[in-house]
């Protein structure tokens, strides 16, 4: 799946979680001064600055499909070796890096093997390849309280539960069916305090990801329905949410 949306609309749809995952992420993988790592899928690039921050821009690379995310990538984080381009065909040579990672990536990878054997590929022997995909088969993503609404309204709409590697045995799998050794996966919780109903929902509005796709399907008075229940479920906020992703690491 390409996301041909703005850096920012995801920033504000996604952002607030996936960059404190990136950070529990890079600290797992044992990211550590002198190493060069890959960025997988980069979005905008909250991987990929936790990545500058700790090894130097010029000791990090990231790839991405989406022409808008590579661009305000790009924009973000001068120096950073960042190309368009799939997981499944990385633009580096073997053994380019130490440290391979995908940020929430796995679940929209049109190969999820294919695409973890490539970071395997690019990685020195021995160095970790991990991966995270959120809870989604346990409905601990962001956005459940978004898919259990659209359940109480739409009892047919599929949601995200059967995405690739949105389970612990799932993810695991893809990574061990890739080749990597000695693989391990934990669960990374993040929580989040959302200060107003407003601030929680707005971004759901400009159709990132599927959550918006599935949205926008609804029209108008699909939307206006959907909004009240979540209204009535959440409250007016402030609340906290806490979602939970599952980290799989293997041995290149």
């Amino acid at each position: 799946m390409t996301f041909e949306v703005s850096g920012d609309a995801y920033d504000r749809f996604m952002g607030r979680y996936s960059r404190p995952l990136a950070a529990d992420l890079a600290d797992w993988l044992e990211v550590a001064a002198g190493q060069r790592a890959i960025d997988v899928g980069c979005g905008p690039g909250a991987l990929t600055s936790i990545l500058a921050d700790r090894l130097g821009a010029d000791h990090v690379a990231a790839v991405d499909p989406s022409t808008s995310f590579v661009e305000a990538c790009r924009v973000r984080l001068p120096g950073v070796d960042v190309r368009l381009g799939g997981a499944e065909s990385l633009p580096h040579d073997d053994d380019s890096f130490d440290v391979a990672a995908a940020c929430l990536v796995v679940h929209f990878m049109a190969d999820p093997v294919g695409g973890l054997a490539e970071m395997a590929r690019v990685t020195s022997p021995g160095g970790w390849v991990g991966a995270t995909v959120w809870d989604l088969a346990g409905s601990r993503a962001p956005m459940w309280p978004l898919w259990e609404a659209v359940a109480e309204l739409q009892p047919e709409h599929p949601g995200e539960r059967e995405f690739h590697g949105g389970s612990r045995a799932g993810l695991v799998a893809i990574l061990e069916d890739a080749g990597l050794r000695g693989v391990e996966a934990v669960e990374l919780p993040v929580t989040v305090t959302h200060p107003s109903f407003e601030e929680w929902w707005e971004p759901y509005l400009h159709g990132v990801g599927p959550a918006g796709d599935a949205v926008a399907a609804l029209g108008p008075d699909g939307r206006a329905r959907l909004e009240g229940v979540l209204r009535r479920r959440l409250g007016d906020g402030p609340f906290d949410l806490t979602a939970v992703a599952y980290a799989a690491r293997g041995r290149a």
